[in-house]
């Protein structure tokens, strides 16, 4: 295992350099001059091929790109041509509230789409199946943004009973900076107005987040818990006179853990890089609002560290979910 363990690590290198390399090719073929951006339609020539030199844009691309990977083998994700300050410090404010939305949609997906899942598989062709496949449907179709706006407008606008975006009330201060996530942070701090309100703001942009991962989720649960139930040593159960939801909980769900993981975990990872139309509907001051902020300002840097921390994340995630494997089925051994 711990072999494999480093065998994985080390791959992760490689993945990483192409992201950087994609990332850095599709930002630069943008019809976008970051520096004519920066100085202003009016600015003379001499100004601006001045911060062109300062930014260094006038080497050739091959230069640039290779500067960047020596920044980056030093930690130094690089400066925000638009706010001007270190790509780390302005992650580090936008990338916990995206961590916090991705982590509360996550539970909300797992928590409905399992139950969901295994309630149709069990009920199969009856009203309650018929009613999965078509949330099923329903998440995959439903446009995120879409789905956004009419909760803010039924649940903001009309009932007056949820807000509609941001992390916390504009008259209520921000919790006292811990880990950056509010939830944890004004219970870490006792501050309980903070924590009401941020759980208020986390309501709506968490449903919309998660409605589509709940319905995959739901789907493979109901086909996992499906194949499951044909199993001999079900019957077995069943024939001992366990009842029924001892059944369901100790030998079908047991069972059924291992593909239900593994969707689990690839659609956390995607949650986390797939954030940014939650985020621009909410207004929520996440990584996702950072990235088309720096794409108006043709805030390179800013886009290539953003994505480069994200594509971190989701093969880090990935691979502990691959050595989870041996936690749910100790069958499993990586040689």
């Amino acid at each position: 295992m711990f072999i494999y363990s480093i065998h994985r690590l080390l791959l992760i290198i490689p993945t990483l350099i192409g992201v950087t390399l994609l990332t850095f090719v599709v930002s630069n073929i943008l019809p976008m001059d970051p520096a004519r951006l920066q100085v202003g339609p009016r600015a003379s020539e001499e100004t601006l091929q001045r911060v062109r030199e300062e930014l260094g844009l006038n080497d050739s691309l091959p230069i640039q790109y290779g500067r960047y990977l020596y920044r980056l083998c030093k930690g130094d994700l690089g400066t925000s041509i638009f706010t001007g300050r270190d790509i780390t410090s302005d992650l580090g404010i936008y990338f916990p509230a995206t961590v916090e939305l991705a982590l509360f949609a996550f539970v909300i997906a797992v928590l409905f789409g399992v139950g969901l899942g295994t309630l149709a598989a069990i009920k199969s062709g009856q009203l309650l199946d018929h009613l999965s496949r078509i949330t099923a449907l329903l998440g995959v179709a439903v446009p995120v943004f879409w789905l956004g706006i009419m909760l803010q407008i039924v649940f903001f606008s009309n009932l007056r009973v949820l807000p509609a975006s941001g992390r916390i009330g504009q008259l209520i201060a921000a919790p006292k900076h811990v880990t950056g996530l509010y939830v944890l942070d004004t219970v870490v701090t006792g501050n309980w107005l903070a924590l009401k309100s941020s759980l208020l703001h986390l309501v709506l942009p968490s449903i919309t987040l998660s409605f589509g991962t709940l319905a995959l989720i739901s789907r493979a649960v109901r086909a996992s818990v499906l194949e499951v139930l044909e199993m001999e040593y079900v019957n077995t159960a069943r024939a001992k006179g366990l009842a029924e939801r001892i059944v369901i909980a100790r030998h079908v769900l047991r069972n059924a853990l291992l593909p239900i993981m593994t969707m689990s975990g690839l659609q956390l990872a995607l949650l986390m890089g797939g954030a940014i139309l939650t985020e621009t509907v909410f207004t929520w001051p996440g990584v996702g609002r950072y990235i088309v902020q720096g794409c108006f300002h043709a805030d390179f840097p800013a886009i290539m560290g953003s994505v480069v921390v994200i594509g971190a994340v989701i093969l880090l995630i990935n691979f502990a979910v691959d050595l989870s494997y041996m936690i749910f089925d100790p069958r499993i051994k990586y040689d």
